[in-house]
């Protein structure tokens, strides 16, 4: 036999299930969407009314600012009078209203105490902020803060 003719002359010996596994996967996500809704239709539950139940969620309108001091009321580019009077409607609608203030980290505190300042005077009481997970900051990133 000569050099690397013995490896041409066997078969392949091994079965390649990755095909296998792919169908499997697809199988396993259309059975896993549509499985609520057949249960739902066997079941056929029928829920009891009730002339007290609560009908009614709290409101949340999200505020962003840009780091240009700019307002989005829920993605919406507004003015703070449009913030005032859509705080006051809402909260007109329900008490309970919240708002939440997504602060660009670049954004001026001035532009995050004047957007709180707009929704404490139209009556909002709930309030809170949207921040991101805390990333692991390089010692580089420390040293920064401490110059500053």
């Amino acid at each position: 036999m000569a050099l690397g003719t013995e490896n041409s002359d066997e078969g392949i010996n091994d079965i390649n299930i990755t095909p296998f596994v792919d169908v499997v996967l697809v199988l396993l996500v259309i059975f896993m969407v549509t499985a609520p809704m057949m249960v739902q239709q066997v079941l056929n539950i029928q829920l009891p009314s009730s002339e007290s139940a609560d009908t009614t969620e709290s409101e949340t309108l999200g505020l962003a600012i840009t780091a240009k001091g700019q307002f989005l009321l829920n993605g919406k580019l507004t003015t703070e009078k449009a913030i005032f009077e859509r705080a006051t409607l809402a909260l007109k609608k329900d008490r309970n209203t919240q708002v939440i203030i997504a602060a660009d980290s670049e954004s001026l505190h001035r532009y995050v105490v004047k957007a709180i300042d707009i929704v404490k005077r139209a009556g909002v009481e709930n309030l809170a902020f949207q921040v991101s997970t805390k990333k692991e900051e390089s010692p580089e990133g420390d040293d920064k803060m401490e110059k500053e």
